[in-house]
This record gives C-alpha cells, structure tokens and sequence, in this order.
C-alpha cells in the first residue's frame, strides 16, 4: 500500500519529507534547495527530484581510543559524541561529509592521544572533564565546516590494563588493611590503659577500705579497753586486751566449726598458744595503732 501510494505520488510529482528530516532537490543533478518536513511538488517532468534526505535528530557516537599514560601504563578510553546535522547547513552536511562518523572518530583519537599521554594514570582519572572539553573544542571547529554541531562529549571511562586493574586494587586493600590495623592497635592500646588505670583505681580503694577497717578495730578495741578498766577496779590494760583477744579467739573458732565449707585450718591449741596469739595480736594492733 505504502509503495502504491509513493508511485502515485511520483506520477503526481508529490514527494513527502518526514518530521526531523529534510530533504535535498537537485535539477538536472545541480542542487537547488532543502525540503521542509511535508509534503512538496517536485514536477521530475522538468528535471527536478529528491537527491536524499538528511536527518535533524540527535545522534550518539561511541569511540574507543586505546593509549598510553606518561606512567607507561596502557588504557582504553571511551568517549561519548552526540552531534546533528544543522538545518541552516544541511546542504553541507549532506554534500561536504559521506561518513560523518569516519571523521568525528579520526578528530577523538588525535584530541585523546595528544592528551592522555602528558597525564600520569591517576591524573588522567582526575581530569577526565578537561580532556572531554579539548575534544569537544576540537570537534566543534572542524565539523562546523560540515554542517555538523557538537551537542556533548563525555569521557564516560578510562579502562586499563586488567593487570593494572588487580594491582590497583591490591595497592588500596593493603592501604586499607594497613588503615584497619592501626586503628584495631590503638583501640587494644586504649582499652589496655583504661583497664589499668581501672585496676589501680580499684586496689587503692580496695586499700583505703583496709586501712579504715583495721582503724576502726583498733579504735574499737581502745574504747573497750578503756570502758572496762575504767568499770572493773584493779584491772590493767594489758588484762582487758588479754580478755578481749581470747574472746574473739573463741569466736573465731566456732564460726570455722560452724560453716560446713570451710577449709581445715591447723591452729596451735592450749592455754600457752592462746597466749602467744594473744600477744601477737596485740603487737600488731599497738603497731597500727602507732602508725
């Protein structure tokens, strides 16, 4: 259906040019004009017809580059083109240019393989948007002259050597683990320090709490012996601690006969033991009580 109408059409001398394109009418072989999207009388009766047709639309080019970085490392980078065709220089575009994309990839690879090897590799990361603006300056200048604009380029990736590759990555691992295990050091440092300074903490309380206790015994025992000499005529000092060490040497007994999970404790037994205990107990007490 579609052939039949183009035949009738011809007969008609009616040619159709689609929306984003434009076409091309050339008499007797001479170009004469560019056709609008639409519909045109073309009369082929006097020489006259549609050379071709020319699309407005955006069009994307895709260029792999394959070079080598000052560091002698080599890379391939992929630069993005999306470029048209002008309407106002359609008839250059058209007549001027056969492979537009021929000519746009032979300017990118100039542009990329002047830059990239002035650039060690990290640079060449780094400064991918400069290198996509050199060659976007470079394409405008040149396809201009076609009929061609530069509507964009991209550096979309710089890609090395997959050796390269594995080393970087080593080099970043190591970087990071390196990272990782100062930072674990110095956490066992501090927890390390916090500990001991938590230890001394803890025994110079512990400490201070024997201090007092053992003062408050003695003082304890000084009030005792003071009360009962003061109550019971005739008696010394050294009857009343005498008493009172026994006591608490009897008490001290039947508390370890009392509990069932004691440990065995062999202790000297009789009247001249008590009395050796008794004296050391009292020496020991009378020298914290000095102190």
């Amino acid at each position: 259906m579609g052939k039949l109408v183009a035949a009738i059409g011809k007969l008609l001398c009616c040619v159709q040019v689609n929306q984003s394109t434009v076409g091309i009418k050339e008499r007797f072989g001479k170009y004469e004009e560019v056709l609008e999207p639409g519909c045109h009388c073309v009369p082929w009766v006097i020489g006259s017809r549609v050379a071709g047709e020319l699309t407005l639309r955006l069009r994307q080019l895709d260029v792999r580059c394959e070079t080598k970085t000052k560091d002698n490392v080599f890379v391939t980078v992929v630069a993005s083109i999306q470029y048209r065709a002008m309407e106002d220089k359609a008839s250059d575009a058209y007549y001027k240019l056969s492979n537009p994309k021929s000519q746009i990839q032979s300017y990118v690879f100039d542009v990329i393989r002047a830059s990239i090897p002035k650039l060690e590799l990290d640079d060449a990361f780094l400064q991918k948007n400069e290198i996509a603006r050199a060659v976007e300056e470079e394409l405008e200048k040149a396809m201009f002259a076609y009929g061609y604009e530069i509507v964009q380029t991209l550096i979309v990736d710089i890609e090395p050597d997959e050796k390269v590759k594995r080393a970087m990555n080593e080099i970043n691992a190591a970087a990071r683990l390196r990272v990782a295990a100062n930072e674990k050091a110095e956490a066992e440092k501090i927890i390390q320090i916090k500990r001991a300074e938590g230890e001394a903490e803890a025994k110079y309380l512990s400490g201070l709490g024997i201090a007092r206790q053992r003062q408050a015994i003695v003082d304890g025992l000084r009030d005792s012996v003071l009360g009962f000499s003061g109550n019971v005529p005739g008696t010394s000092a050294k009857d009343v601690m005498d008493l009172v060490l026994l006591t608490q040497y009897f008490d001290t007994m039947k508390e370890i006969g009392s509990t069932s999970k004691s440990s065995a404790i062999f202790l000297p037994h009789g009247p001249g033991a008590v009395a050796d205990i008794a004296s050391q107990i009292r020496d020991g007490c009378l020298q914290a009580s000095s102190h």
